[in-house]
């Protein structure tokens, strides 16, 4: 089976034709992955905000940084300086196989699954919403009341939409079948 970086190197060979690409250097690329998780309304509760930057780490193999709102909202009992999320940014080899266990073991775990949605945004980045962390295989199942859900952003170096789609499609991300 080929690794991500693999497919990437493959990528500008498949994919030249249909994009008018001439040089190896304008073929995509995965720049980086940023793992997301709000703490909303459990900051009250001290052992699930010390569990969660553990199991981030356990998934990504790296320590998750803290994110501190830096304004107040009132609506969303927001204080300016309290903590709001936990972030995780990944690049190199971390990334590759973060991706590669992303769409070869997590996401089939995903129960009911029936392929992603393609959410890409105008500037050829993908984010995938994930509301279960026990889809990875490092999370123990037997903590499910501690279940916390995560945005995994995989910023690509695509241009437009259509190529980024057409990049990840090639990647392997299971995407839902489009009715025509």
């Amino acid at each position: 089976m080929e690794t991500v970086k693999e497919k990437q190197n493959k990528a500008f060979k498949e994919l030249k034709e249909n994009f008018g690409w001439t040089n190896v250097m304008q073929s995509p690329k995965i720049e980086k992955v940023v793992i997301n998780t709000g703490v909303g309304r459990i900051l009250s509760d001290k052992r699930k905000i010390a569990l969660i930057p553990e199991k981030l780490a356990l998934i990504t193999g790296q320590k998750a940084a803290r994110r501190i709102a830096k304004k107040s909202i009132a609506q969303f009992k927001v204080r300016e300086g309290q903590l709001s999320a936990f972030q995780v940014t990944l690049r190199g080899a971390r990334m590759e196989g973060f991706v590669d266990k992303l769409i070869n073991v997590a996401i089939p775990r995903t129960r009911d699954f029936r392929g992603l949605k393609t959410v890409i945004d105008e500037m050829g980045n993908y984010t995938i919403g994930i509301t279960d962390n026990t889809i990875f295989p490092e999370t123990s199942e037997e903590d499910l009341k501690d279940v916390f859900g995560m945005s995994i952003t995989i910023v690509t170096s695509c241009k437009n939409k259509k190529e980024a789609k057409a990049f990840l499609d090639y990647l392997g991300f299971p995407f839902k079948k489009e009715d025509k």
